[in-house]
């Protein structure tokens, strides 16, 4: 081995100890500083992932029945969610106007429960009117408005039910509040009306006796626990 070469690698050898021997007091404070790191990222949660979590309240759509569509409400897995029948209202341009929502009630002479939203622009004395083909017209008065939309919430009897079994079109009439002497038309498809309110009163009716069974159990509940006092 030369000389130069020997040289060479002694230098850099050297070199090597005196980095390795620079560096120790900064590796330890290396140290000691992830130390205090980690203790101060003790206290700290990185949070779990929430996709795929249930998160009741929401609303789904259940399945679809021609122009229809059945929209649930998502409760306790205990629970059989609520659905109703819902379809988006547009004008000939396809653009979004309203919303039709129902579902079956069956209490007395009303055979189902509807709500029209129509926008906050609405002129709420006009009212909302309904026809099925062009017949039978009937008005309907606001009830409230929230920063989504004015209701109506309108009760329909049985005949009212029968008629957009066997209608093709019904027709929600509607005043916009900038312009009186107007009558807005929108139509509501009846396709696939009949199976869906099948369905939805099938549903409802499970709902509604699991309502009741919870009332009940909640009176022999209450009832006991008085008989305890």
């Amino acid at each position: 081995m030369s000389f130069t070469s020997h040289f060479a690698k002694m230098t850099l050898s050297a070199a090597a100890v005196a980095a390795l021997t620079l560096s120790m007091p900064f590796s330890a404070a290396a140290q000691e500083a992830t130390k205090e790191t980690d203790a101060a990222a003790a206290g700290l949660s990185t949070g779990t992932p929430v996709e795929g979590e249930p998160k009741y309240g929401s609303t789904y759509t259940l399945e679809e029945h021609g122009d229809w569509e059945i929209r649930c409400i998502l409760t306790p897995d205990e629970q059989t969610d609520p659905c109703n029948l819902y379809q988006l209202l547009t004008d000939e341009d396809e653009n979004p106007v309203a919303e039709f929502s129902l579902f079956h009630l069956g209490a007395g002479e009303v055979e189902a429960a509807a709500t029209v939203v129509t926008p906050l622009e609405t002129l709420l004395t006009g009212q909302i009117t309904l026809a099925v083909d062009g017949a039978n017209a009937r008005r309907y008065p606001f009830s409230f408005c929230t920063p989504m939309g004015c209701n109506a919430r309108l009760g329909l009897t049985k005949a009212d039910v029968d008629s957009f079994k066997k209608g093709n079109t019904a027709t929600v009439s509607m005043v916009p509040l900038g312009a009186p002497d107007v009558l807005v038309d929108l139509d509501v498809s009846l396709t696939g009306f009949t199976a869906g309110f099948a369905k939805v009163s099938e549903i409802n009716a499970v709902t509604r006796a699991e309502a009741l069974e919870a009332a009940e159990k909640a009176k022999a509940e209450a009832e006991a626990a008085e008989e305890t006092e």
